[in-house]
């Protein structure tokens, strides 16, 4: 199951909701965590793997500063906390009224995904949702409207990342529309050390609606794009091979990914239950409009927290304003690189400039640009050791030290002795031979054996050294 970072407790969240269930229990079984289960018409059993976003914990979706600061319980809704049941054709007929150009077909599998969204946690997610999306349907409506594509693709995202800008998949997909690393560069989305655009909810939605409107030039059909979306063009191709050319979602569906075959019809569900949540008796949780932010461009590095502590915003805020950015770094000394704020807090930014970038930089941005090489090694160290407050001690040590010295010096005396060597004079030798064999001259064996002449006789002992 995907990790994501739980940042608040479930003390926000309503009360765990009852339900009741919609569907025939020895048809169709439920592993919260993985996969729908149900048998086909040929009474075989199939798997369905949940889109991760359905995975996520509900606490966990309550991830940063706009959903604890501006989304609340509605205490004033008083739905009551029951599913009620519908029919195949009261659904359907509700499917039909959307004012959508994607088609949005009824079957047993989106039946099944709709189920499972109106009712258990699910059921709690569809509220969360449906006050998240004050944050991001104005820019996914934006974006895909500068493309010209379906705004019903706006609630693609929850399917995708449940609206969690920092999501990150099993896979490495990351941000509101799951990009993965290569798709995202090729659409223009940064990605280093201390940047991700793909988490940048601007960013990430306009690079989204360029890579669905080349989807749709190459399968033209929404709900195709939308698999491909998911599972990458090349597998959708492999598909429709494998169905002898078939161009139907729903008949190249069993040569698809499993996960595949559930990201369609969870994002028609999805779609119905944004609607039609009220006949579900969900309550949205209640969203109050945020702060007004702005933009201005950096051409300096600054972390967050220095904007924290001169400005005196939260520095969850700016995080949270901010999330392409990995190491709450603005990269400004790599490229001019943009910084939202609150609007309120643009000029203060302005005017406190340098006290911004000055605090604590030194800490807060470490990285070295210049550094000194050592050319060689240094002299080793020597430790000096003085004893003088133990009198005794000192004196002992004396004692010893000065005995020692003796010892020392005798030794010295003995070790000089022992370096002396004496030869004996052989038949015939000269001191020029002698002195020849032992590596010396003659001058010095007439000065270490104090001789006047050179004459020496055979026995005699003399000095070498």
């Amino acid at each position: 199951m995907k990790k994501i970072v739980s940042i608040i407790t479930s003390v926000l969240l309503f009360a765990p909701l009852a339900s009741h269930a919609q569907i025939d229990e020895n048809t169709i079984t439920y592993d919260e965590d993985e996969v729908v289960l149900f048998t086909n018409d040929e009474g075989e059993q199939e798997q369905i793997e949940l889109p991760e976003s359905m995975t996520y914990d509900l606490d966990s979706l309550l991830y940063d500063y706009h959903q604890r600061t501006y989304l609340a319980v509605d205490s004033t809704c008083d739905l009551p906390n029951v599913n009620p049941e519908y029919t195949d054709e009261e659904i359907i007929a509700r499917l039909k009224r959307l004012p959508t150009i994607i088609e949005m077909p009824f079957n047993k599998v989106v039946k099944q995904f709709i189920d499972k969204y109106s009712e258990g946690r699910l059921r709690r997610t569809i509220s969360l949702m449906l006050g998240a999306e004050n944050f991001f349907m104005p820019i996914f409506e934006e974006a895909l409207e500068s493309y010209g594509l379906p705004l019903e693709l706006k609630y693609l995202p929850i399917v995708e990342s449940a609206l969690n800008p920092r999501a990150v998949s099993r896979a490495g997909a990351t941000g509101l529309w799951q990009f993965m690393l290569t798709t995202g560069k090729n659409y223009g989305l940064e990605v280093n050390s201390l940047v991700d655009e793909r988490c940048d909810p601007v960013l990430s939605t306009y690079a989204a609606a360029h890579y669905l409107s080349d989807l749709y030039h190459i399968f033209g059909d929404w709900n195709l794009v939308i698999a491909a979306y998911n599972c990458g063009p090349e597998n959708i191709k492999k598909a429709i091979h494998r169905a002898n050319g078939e161009r139907d979602y729903w008949q190249i569906y069993p040569y698809l990914p499993r996960e595949t075959r559930g990201y369609v019809p969870s994002f028609i569900a999805v779609n119905y239950m944004m609607n039609y949540y009220c006949d579900h008796n969900i309550c949205p949780i209640r969203a109050t409009l945020p702060e007004k932010t702005d933009t201005i461009m950096l051409d300096r590095d600054v972390h967050m927290e220095q904007i924290s502590h001169v400005l005196g915003i939260d520095i969850d805020q700016v995080v949270e304003l901010n999330p392409q950015y990995r190491q709450n770094i603005v990269n400004g000394n790599s490229k001019l690189s943009a910084l939202r704020l609150p609007t309120k807090y643009i000029d203060a930014f302005i005017d406190n400039a340098d006290s911004i970038y000055a605090y604590n930089a030194s800490e807060l941005l470490s990285r070295r640009h210049i550094v000194e090489v050592r050319d060689e090694a240094p002299a080793p160290r020597t430790y000096t050791r003085s004893y003088t407050s133990n009198r005794s001690y000192s004196s002992r040590h004396s004692s010893r030290h000065s005995s020692s010295s003796k010892s020392s010096k005798k030794s010295s005396r003995k070790s000089s002795k022992s370096k002396s060597k004496d030869v004996t004079v052989r038949k015939g030798d000269t001191l020029s031979s002698i002195a020849k064999r032992n590596g010396t001259t003659v001058n010095n064996l007439k000065k270490l054996n104090k001789m006047k002449g050179t004459t020496i006789k055979k026995g005699n002992k003399i000095r070498v050294k």
